[in-house]
């Protein structure tokens, strides 16, 4: 599992032209699977997540966490963070697990962090257009 993280002001996921997930401060969050992913492994990252400390304390340096500093996560789908361009320019998918599997995964993904936080989200496997204000820039990969 691969969750790419970025610490957010405003921020909204739309389809068809219409706002599916927003939020006003917090994470957004790009979440992919592979094969052997599991609930451990989506706790074992929510815990990481919730306790990233990412957001500035009183004296502006990031010690904080979102569930210390306030806000919530904005959460998407992103199979492609599973690209592999190593033989080539095209993009190779095939360690992104197959969307049946990585729906449920997903939907797993989200209510483990809802037990934290509120979660806003996209919708799995629509084309989406997301509107992302990166505040820092601060950007962190995890992955498990």
């Amino acid at each position: 599992m691969k969750v790419l993280i970025q610490r957010s002001g405003t921020s909204s996921v739309s389809v068809n032209k219409k706002v599916v997930g927003k939020i006003n401060s917090g994470l957004v969050i790009f979440v992919s699977f592979t094969e052997g992913d599991d609930l451990d492994k989506i706790k074992y990252l929510v815990k990481k997540i919730i306790n990233l400390r990412i957001f500035p304390d009183e004296n502006n340096i990031m010690n904080k966490s979102i569930l210390d500093y306030g806000g919530d996560i904005l959460s998407i789908s992103q199979f492609s963070l599973y690209a592999d361009t190593s033989k080539g320019n095209r993009p190779s998918y095939n360690k992104a697990l197959k969307s049946e599997y990585s729906s449920k995964l997903y939907s797993e993904f989200n209510e483990e962090l809802s037990k934290y936080i509120k979660v806003a989200t996209g919708i799995f496997g629509a084309d989406m257009v997301v509107d992302i204000t990166n505040i820092g820039p601060i950007t962190i990969m995890l992955e498990r």
